[in-house]
């Protein structure tokens, strides 16, 4: 039997799917562990009510206390964001929508979040790699000379190297494909670099696209509630792809709750807390012989490398603390990067860092 059913999905795949190797994310790498400073999740968990008196009923494929709120928060117009599953659905359907299968390009500029890849690629999609400078700044000649792109990915700040990108160079970039490409900004990590937003320069730029999360700052990654934001035309093309009830019921309730005055204080002090103690982590990575710090410190998350990154990186596995290994990325031979959690368990990473190092020397 199973001889048959391989087979039968040999006959029927999707022919551009079969090279495909699924995303290695967090929870696929490893489970268990006892601290998680592996997926740039918020070390903080906060409490909400939830109703259940109409999970009876089909949600609201936009609700309207979500939309409103996060576009207040944002500073737009209800028309210029729509809900989804996650930043990741955004990306999904920005290239669903706006690219023909085995026809149109996207733009990626790693090392960068890999998702971007993966989604053109389940869409059959082609990409097209425009590497980051070795400073990991935009190479803003380099993504201009691409004359066959529909949709071109900018992570600001960029995930792994937790950099910004100049905004004279995504100006730039907008103002050379504004009538025939759409640029995405995704902004995961932007509220660890607030004033650096591209939000409230939607209204400026007809093909400017904002992806944002309320899986980071807000340490809603169990949620899985992101945002689109973009002038009302892109929006409008986005709803004519996106599922019919992509937002749950105890998701939106939640994401309201979370959107609301009282929790967007409690969430800034989170956030000014992580900053400090990144900032903390950073210095003490940086005094351990044979560490260098890599790119900066935009978001909540410190990349680092070291010689011996391939060894200590199962000892802390093995010791329950996990973090994340970037050496397969563009120019991150061993490099490590860390999610900034508790300052226990920020210490304790520490402790097995120099506990590793004491043994190499016995």
């Amino acid at each position: 039997m199973p001889a048959l059913v391989d087979t039968l999905i040999d006959n029927l795949i999707n022919a551009n799917l079969v090279p495909l190797k699924p995303y290695e994310s967090a929870r696929r790498l490893y489970s268990g562990g006892q601290d998680w400073l592996n997926a740039n999740e918020s070390p903080y968990a906060n409490e909400y009510d939830i109703d259940a008196s109409n999970f009876n009923r089909y949600p609201s494929c936009q609700p309207s206390s979500v939309v409103e709120s996060y576009a207040a928060y944002a500073g737009i117009d209800t028309s210029q964001l729509i809900v989804t599953r996650g930043a990741d659905e955004g990306i999904e359907l920005l290239i669903r929508t706006f690219c023909t299968p085995g026809k149109d390009n996207i733009v990626i500029c790693p090392p960068t979040y890999g998702m971007y890849a993966i989604s053109a690629e389940t869409c059959d999609v082609g990409i097209t790699t425009v590497p980051l400078k070795g400073d990991f700044s935009l190479d803003v000649e380099g993504v201009c000379a691409i004359d066959n792109a529909n949709v071109i990915f900018i992570c600001a700040p960029n995930n792994p190297t937790g950099t910004q990108v100049a905004r004279e160079d995504i100006w730039a970039v907008l103002n050379h494909f504004s009538d025939s490409a759409l640029v995405v900004v995704d902004e995961a990590y932007i509220e660890f670099d607030a004033e650096n937003t591209w939000a409230n320069e939607i209204a400026n730029f007809p093909n400017l696209v904002v992806l944002r999360t309320l899986s980071k700052a807000f340490a809603l990654a169990g949620l899985r509630c992101g945002f689109t934001l973009a002038q009302a035309p892109v929006i409008q093309a986005l709803l004519k792809v996106i599922a019919p009830y992509p937002i749950a019921e105890p998701v939106a309730q939640i994401a309201a709750q979370a959107l609301s005055t009282d929790s967007l204080t409690l969430i800034q002090l989170q956030v000014d807390t992580i900053n400090r103690e990144k900032d903390l982590l950073a210095a003490a990575l940086a005094d351990i012989d044979g560490f260098e710090l890599v790119g900066d410190r935009k978001a909540n998350f410190v990349l680092f490398r070291y010689a011996r990154a391939s060894e200590l990186m199962p000892y802390l596995v093995s010791k329950g603390l996990l973090i994340r290994d970037q050496s397969k990325q563009l120019n991150l031979t061993n490099c490590l990067r860390v999610s900034i959690g508790t300052e226990e368990q920020n210490q304790r990473l520490l402790q097995l860092i120099n506990e590793f190092i004491e043994e190499l020397a016995a």
